[in-house]
């Protein structure tokens, strides 16, 4: 479907359509109070077409190892699986049944069609269900985010997993269907144990104030300790890919965040900060925020830790993914200012710069 835009194109198409996107709902916020009939009108219809573009984006692009990651790789998997092969994984096996399933009735392309439409569809069940008629701010957060790209089109199964969880948590209310599509995110990738096990602690603890005190002290103990706090979370094997990825030496070429990395921890603080500024500044008061931000403030401090570890940027995704909400929400369900829309506008714009930004700085 998209095949006439070059593959080494994709994603400088996909950020720039955004940057004009983010400009255009700035603009709205600007024009119209949030109420208005043809602000809802407009949020509905352009995010119901940006959640088509994105699954089609993404789902439909060609096959490339090169830009694409991990696509070659799972390319394979599934023509393998379409010959017959029977499941070869032990590990995250849901994901691989899936896999083959869909191999019996669709080709390569539908699949990872399919598949973008599992990492997508979930954040607009959520953003729906939290935030109604307005789900389209908290669904262009997510989307805008600075590792959504990549996780839907290199790492889709750590994605697709990260969207189930959320899904979960859409279900807050109702534990058995929580419970299983929480079963579903970790059988998807077991990384996912992390997310999951920060959430099931808020249940019993949801203290925002320890939890954020809690962050703050991960930084120096990182600056400090960082070796120490490696070696003894990889040797407690509650995760077998979660030991990997702090062990693991970085192959020439890739991606692994190595060092102290400011950059993004300048990144992690911004839910940080909205989440101190909404409760602290402003008196919000929501337990169900509570047990979202002190989540994101559990799994971002794990992070912290390990941050001089090949591939931390694998446990940065165990946070970031949810980032966006925790940053929106606040917003979303209190009026804070007199003109609250247009300061939504302007967190989006805010927030989608720092993707923007990096991807022009890193990637020239």
């Amino acid at each position: 479907m998209f095949d006439f835009i070059p593959v080494e194109q994709y994603f400088p198409v996909y950020i720039n359509t955004f940057f004009c996107l983010v400009l255009f709902t700035l603009l709205h916020t600007r024009v119209l109070v949030m109420e208005d009939s043809k602000n809802i009108m407009f949020i509905n219809i352009a995010g119901y077409l940006l959640m088509t573009f994105v699954i089609l984006y993404m789902g439909q692009r060609q096959v490339s190892g090169r830009y694409f990651g991990d696509m070659r790789t799972y390319t394979r998997y599934f023509d393998y699986y379409s010959t017959g092969g029977e499941v070869i994984s032990d590990t995250d096996v849901l994901f691989h049944m899936y896999m083959k399933t869909l191999s019996y009735f669709v080709s390569s392309r539908m699949f990872f069609t399919v598949t973008a439409a599992i990492y997508v569809l979930p954040l607009y069940r959520i953003s729906k269900v939290l935030f109604k008629e307005y789900w389209y701010y908290a669904f262009l957060m997510f989307v805008v985010s600075f590792s959504f790209y990549t996780y839907g089109t290199n790492g889709i199964r750590n994605g697709a997993a990260t969207s189930l969880f959320l899904l979960g948590v859409s279900y807050h209310r109702n534990k058995a269907l929580m419970i299983l599509c929480f079963f579903c995110s970790i059988s998807f990738h077991k990384t996912m144990s992390l997310p999951i096990m920060a959430f099931t602690a808020t249940h019993f603890y949801n203290n925002p104030k320890v939890y954020l005190k809690g962050w703050l002290a991960c930084i120096p103990l990182s600056l400090a300790l960082g070796g120490l706090w490696v070696s003894i979370f990889s040797s407690l094997g509650f995760d077998d890919r979660l030991s990997g990825y702090l062990t693991t030496e970085a192959e020439e070429g890739t991606f692994a965040s190595t060092g102290f990395r400011w950059d993004f921890l300048f990144h992690s603080a911004f839910a940080v900060f909205a989440g101190w500024y909404a409760i602290y500044k402003k008196d919000f008061k929501d337990k169900f925020y509570y047990q979202l931000l002190n989540t994101y403030l559990i799994c971002n401090g794990f992070w912290i830790l390990v941050i001089k570890a090949n591939y931390s940027n694998r446990f940065a995704y165990l946070s970031w993914f949810m980032m966006g909400l925790v940053v929106i929400y606040p917003f979303l369900k209190q009026q804070f200012f007199k003109d609250n829309h247009f300061m939504i506008g302007k967190i989006v714009l805010v927030y989608f710069m720092f993707t923007y930004a990096m991807y022009y700085l890193y990637s020239g």
